[in-house]
């Protein structure tokens, strides 16, 4: 039924075409299989030995000096590989274990120049074991009894091939010997095939200031495609308008927003739009249902201002959610809010794949996680890397900063936190109509939920963006924000206070 608040502009009901997660059992059963025996070998003593480069600086935006420091941290995930000792063919030798490896005798293993490059070693028999690779000084512990393990790691910096090896005597000639090739250049430039999926965070639009309410066309198109998760990994995304998050939507109070939605001829799945912004039946959703190549057309009055989620809401809604269907959507208040230097658009999510974090490779969902909650991702505007490799946020000393920040999930709650900074202006959960909070260290942000954060710079450097639960940092949920000016002053300075 139709209403002046909500209603349906256009409506299709072809049936949607059918869709299976193909193998997914079989790769869930593989993967819990492996996931077994490492959780039993990580029960025993657990060495590491970890060698790692200095993070390198961002390049400077356009128009801005080069910054003068680099990040002292760096979070992207290793190149991982699992190596099993056993008997085969009556000599000792490593097994692979998981990925492209997987059961075979002495891998051969692939990396690219510059990479962090992990192993992990699992004793399969019993005997004592270790794993050397001299032209990098790097090694496991020693590692005695069956399902004992160790992990090290190192930053594959030097070009070619290297033979990794047991140290014990008499292992190496008995048949404990592998090889590690580093090919030159980093593995991004090899993934040209895959989509930036990556919605750069200063991509939205302006702010409407003064204005009388009017109607306001939204044009949104769901698409399916491969895109980058990390380098040398891919995933199939869902994605408004080909980007995670979708694009920012920005209207103002009292305005009727008319969103025309396509779904993609070549997609499998149907999709549609749930709008928190919007009141009446599912947000939305229940008018936007379509089947691939189909259109529909909602109507709604923004009634109340402040930032909200929208997301597509067709079952399963958190398997469409976690695959990147989300985005915000700012109801202005009448005037506008107040003024700053620069605006961005940053959105936490989490991915569930049957492959565990660091895998390369195209990455499969995996229902089970998702449904239990254990992503292997955390990420900030879709991918590994979106905010510190591929777009971080860059400002200038003395300038305020707006950062639109909101939750796709499905299932987490972000600490949200910029680390050296304290946020002046705090609009909490995303309420724009009560005072805003201020002086806040961390915002609580729920999934379906977003906030307004505020803050003058007042010095140069490098800031990261982090949810402070920070073991999400290390599963790939970290952003920069690198501000360019002088970054020694009587704010903060190395040494003892100046006279």
């Amino acid at each position: 039924m139709r209403d002046s608040l909500m209603f349906q502009g256009q409506r299709n009901w072809t049936l949607p075409r059918a869709h299976r997660l193909v193998g997914m059992a079989m790769f869930a059963l593989a993967f819990f299989a492996f996931a077994a025996v490492s959780a039993e070998a990580q029960s025993h003593d657990h060495a590491t030995a970890a060698e790692t480069d200095q993070a390198q600086a961002e390049p400077a935006a356009p128009g801005q000096s080069e910054p003068a420091a680099a990040p002292v941290v760096s979070y992207h995930a290793p190149t991982t590989f699992t190596l099993k000792t056993g008997i085969a063919n009556g000599r000792m030798v490593y097994i692979g274990v998981g990925g492209d490896i997987e059961g075979q005798v002495n891998p051969t293993l692939m990396v690219h120049q510059g990479e962090l490059v992990q192993i992990n070693l699992i004793n399969g028999e019993g005997a004592e074991h270790d794993i050397v690779l001299d032209q990098y000084a790097a090694r496991s512990a020693i590692i005695v009894g069956k399902n004992a393990s160790s992990t090290f790691s190192f930053v594959a910096s030097k070009v070619g091939e290297f033979a990794y090896f047991c140290s014990i005597a008499g292992h190496r000639a008995a048949g404990m010997e592998g090889l590690i090739h580093v090919m030159a250049g980093p593995r991004s430039a090899m993934d040209s095939d895959a989509a930036d999926i990556v919605r750069d965070p200063a991509d939205l639009p302006g702010p409407i200031g003064q204005r009388p309410a009017q109607v306001v066309r939204v044009d949104l198109e769901t698409v399916e495609l491969t895109g980058r998760l990390d380098d040398g990994t891919t995933y199939v995304y869902w994605t408004f308008d080909r980007k995670v998050p979708g694009p920012f939507v920005r209207v103002r109070v009292g305005d009727t927003v008319e969103v025309h939605i396509r779904n993609a001829a070549d997609s499998v799945m149907m999709h549609s739009v749930d709008f928190h912004a919007a009141t009446g039946p599912g947000g939305g959703a229940d008018f936007t249902q379509i089947a691939p190549g189909e259109e529909a057309v909602l109507t709604f009055q923004a009634l109340k201002p402040g930032i909200y989620v929208y997301h597509c809401a067709t079952p399963s809604v958190a398997h469409h959610i976690t695959s990147g269907m989300y985005g915000l959507i700012l109801v202005e208040p009448e005037g506008g809010l107040p003024q700053v230097d620069r605006e961005f658009y940053v959105m936490q999510g989490e991915l569930y794949t049957v492959d565990p974090f660091g895998t390369q490779g195209e990455m499969e969902m995996d229902y089970d996680k998702l449904i239990s909650e254990r992503p292997e991702y955390f990420l900030f505007n879709g991918s590994v890397g979106a905010l510190t490799k591929s777009h971080p946020l860059y400002a200038n000393a003395g300038e305020t900063v707006r950062i639109f920040f909101g939750v796709g999930g499905p299932n987490f709650t972000s600490s949200f936190h910029v680390i050296g900074e304290i946020f002046d202006h705090v609009y909490t959960l995303g309420s724009i109509t009560s005072p805003p909070l201020t002086g806040v260290q961390t915002i609580t942000v729920p999934p379906g939920g977003a906030t307004i954060v505020d803050f003058k710079i007042d010095r140069g450097g490098h800031y990261v963006l982090v949810d402070h639960a920070l073991s999400r940092a290390e599963r790939g949920l970290a952003g920069y924000l690198i501000v360019d000016g002088p970054d020694e002053d009587a704010i903060m300075h190395k040494g003892p206070a100046k006279q």
